[in-house]
């Protein structure tokens, strides 16, 4: 299982991070609004790694059946690999490669707020909020944990979706055909 894992939890991790890397340099052009449909489509695809190490676990180690844990286990351990890579090359990004990214950011959600017509107590108000996030995401932990929930729910429900289909221990007992061992 651990070789399995790691091949397609590296896999859509080398996706995850080679997207981030491609597009963060033209987040200009691309516009942060947009930049987040491009970053969540390439989770998705990038995430169906998980599919194929499911049942390539399944085919090639367990015998052509897995249950529908032991399918959730190694979906969500490929999922946990690829999103912990996504964090690595944020971290890098963020705090080497781009080390203005934030205010960057402060100032598009500043740009946006005034853009979409506010008063000037909402856009002080989104001022104010956006320092208070700029100085929480200083922190390390912080960034890594806010990084983190990025990916890791997209990958989690595909993973879930993916050990629904994989799994045939549980199909083949409701069919009244007793499971091959695995």
């Amino acid at each position: 299982m651990k070789k399995t894992v790691w091949t397609f939890g590296l896999l859509a991790g080398a996706v995850l991070s080679a997207m981030m890397l491609l597009t963060l340099p033209f987040m200009h052009q691309i516009g942060y609004d947009k930049g987040l449909v491009i970053g969540y489509t390439t989770m998705v695809l990038a995430f169906l790694m998980v599919f194929f190490g499911i049942r390539s676990y399944r085919d090639n180690m367990a015998g052509g059946t897995v249950s529908f844990g032991r399918a959730l286990a190694v979906g969500s351990l490929i999922v946990l690999i690829a999103s912990l890579c996504y964090v690595a090359t944020w971290e890098v990004i963020f705090y080497k490669l781009s080390p203005n990214m934030m205010t960057e950011m402060k100032a598009f959600q500043v740009q946006h707020a005034r853009e979409s017509g506010g008063t000037p107590q909402e856009i002080q108000r989104k001022v104010a909020e956006a320092e208070r996030f700029a100085e929480m995401y200083r922190n390390p932990a912080v960034n890594i944990a806010f990084t983190l929930i990025e990916p890791l729910p997209v990958g989690l429900v595909i993973a879930l979706v993916s050990a629904g289909i994989l799994s045939r221990k549980r199909r083949s007992r409701e069919a009244g055909v007793p499971a091959l061992a695995g």
